[in-house]
């Protein structure tokens, strides 16, 4: 197998994975950006959630479901679920430890 080909078969596998399920996700947020008082958002480092980290945030902890039930509101997998809320806690985190702005992408 040449180089070509090879580059090939690696777009390719690249191409044919599962195509992504949509998840619900709740559309009634208020804000955009969350930053620390008197920080000009220019002066930030923004770290950005998706509207399904927010979500995820939002079934777990403001309605205080269990996971599973978090899951299905979302349409997705325990796992999936999981791997969103970890991503969603780790940003949070981040972003009040390290005094960084936080920006909500309602693309998803």
């Amino acid at each position: 197998m040449n180089k070509k080909d090879f580059r090939k078969n690696i777009y390719y596998s690249r191409r044919l994975g599962r195509p992504p399920l949509r998840r619900r996700v709740s559309s009634d947020l208020r804000s955009d950006y969350f930053k620390p008082q008197g920080v000009p958002m220019r002066n930030l480092e923004i770290v950005e959630l998706s509207a399904e980290e927010i979500e995820a945030l939002r079934l777990k902890n403001i309605r205080d479901l269990e996971q599973k039930e978090c899951a299905r509101k979302m349409n997705t997998s325990q796992s999936t679920f999981q791997r969103i809320l970890s991503s969603a806690y780790k940003k949070v985190s981040q972003a009040l430890s390290e005094g960084k702005g936080i920006k909500i992408s309602r693309e998803k």
